[in-house]
């Protein structure tokens, strides 16, 4: 009955995580264009981004306190649909020529992503240990069909903006808002029932509630300090997903400088994304049969390599920068499905959602920051530059794996022993 349950809640999760993809991708092309346009300076054209993973970041805390206590399926819909009135907030951004509206319109879309992040996690609620790792890489897969297409559409979104009077930077966001729209219908109506609370009511735990010791902050905290490998997939997370953003936030106007069109810097987003999360079933699979710290240390080292790449590539289109930007997607998916699988099996049930909720806080605050500083670091240097420096996270990821592997293979003597 359980693995009946989990297959049919996977599958739930793919098809929700394709349609809210395309809905949270769409517009990855074109926020740094809009941003430098309504603010008029190319040092604050990576704040839009910098906002949405922020705002991600932040409502993902918020979205595991709701999924505490109402389970996962409603903390989807809430996670959607104020993704939706973010990407809205985003055109009414564009039409009056507002950056503030627009930073507030990219926080609210963060919520989208929060929403993404979290139904990975759903996918090991009910997860054995042996697949706990593909379970979730195949929810993470199933972002491909919506994210690989979503940038490919910034053409036909700008005529669609045409089409309804509104700017075309603007398209995308709008036809975003209406994928994630979607997504929480298809989580509203078939998501039932609940894997979170089908998980703590088969393990006889209690849903977490106000009478609860501490605040969800101090919970995953106490967590950590009980089990500190969670620390260290926690920190991979986050600096893996940081080396990814600042420089991925970057590329399209180092493109746009060498005269590349809209159509193909879609097209170089779309490779990158493809590398995100293509491959993220063959991903899965080499975490449960090799160890989780060894596929997370092999994702620092060919996140080193795509930031080596980058670093090398001239203005405008290039194969530099177009392997470069796929392998930083591998190198993420790697640390990620990894880190991310991780700590859902070392964090309590009872305390689960408060430790994946800061653990994508962490890992947003992260990359908010180095996405922040990547658009004054291109301005000041230039893009290779912004590679160069980003190596020392990916470098960090690679440490970070070392030490978690340590730490499991000690585990895993102690109970041979004991």
């Amino acid at each position: 009955m359980t693995a009946d349950l989990q297959r049919r809640t996977v599958r739930v999760l793919v098809l929700t995580q394709a349609v809210g993809a395309l809905g949270i991708t769409i517009g990855i092309a074109t926020a740094s264009l809009l941003a430098r346009d309504l603010s008029g300076s190319e040092a604050l054209s990576g704040l839009a981004q910098t906002a949405q993973v922020l705002g991600a970041a932040v409502i993902s805390f918020l979205l595991a306190a709701v999924m505490a206590r109402r389970g996962r399926r409603i903390g989807l819909v809430i996670g959607y649909l104020l993704g939706a009135s973010g990407g809205l907030l985003a055109v009414l951004a564009g039409v009056v020529g507002s950056m503030p509206l627009l930073l507030v319109g990219a926080v609210l879309l963060g919520a989208g992503s929060s929403a993404n992040s979290a139904a990975r996690f759903a996918a090991t609620d009910l997860a054995d240990d042996s697949n706990r790792a593909r379970s979730l890489s195949l929810v993470v897969w199933a972002t491909t069909i919506g994210a690989v297409l979503g940038p490919n559409l910034t053409g036909p979104a700008g005529a669609f903006a045409d089409a309804v009077d509104i700017p075309e930077l603007t398209g995308p966001f709008a036809i975003g808002a209406m994928g994630m729209v979607v997504a929480a219908v298809i989580s509203f109506v078939m998501l039932r029932p609940d894997p979170l609370l089908v998980a703590r009511e088969r393990a006889g735990t209690v849903i977490v509630g106000r009478a609860a010791a501490g605040s969800s902050a101090s919970r995953a905290w106490g967590a950590v300090q009980e089990r500190p490998v969670l620390g260290f997939a926690i920190g991979g997370l986050a600096l893996a997903h940081a080396a990814m953003i600042s420089v991925m936030v970057m590329t399209p106007l180092h493109m746009e400088h060498g005269g590349a069109e809209l159509e193909v810097i879609g097209l170089v987003i779309s490779v990158h994304v493809l590398g995100m999360f293509a491959f993220s079933p063959l991903v899965g699979m080499l975490a449960d049969r090799l160890g989780r710290p060894i596929v997370m240390g092999s994702g620092g080292l060919v996140l080193v390599a795509a930031l080596l790449l980058c670093a090398s590539s001239p203005q405008g289109m290039s194969w530099q920068v177009t392997a470069g930007l796929f392998l930083l997607g591998l190198g993420w998916s790697l640390a990620m499905v990894s880190a991310s699988t991780m700590v859902s099996e070392h964090a309590p049930i009872e305390v689960r959602t408060d430790v994946q909720g800061t653990s994508d806080l962490v890992m947003g605050v992260t990359a908010a920051s180095a996405g922040a500083l990547a658009g004054l670091v291109v301005d000041l240097a230039g893009y290779p530059v912004l590679a160069l420096v980003t190596l020392a996270l990916a470098f960090g990821v690679a440490g970070a794996a070392a030490r978690a592997h340590a730490m499991t293979q000690t585990e895993a003597a102690t109970r041979r022993t004991s």
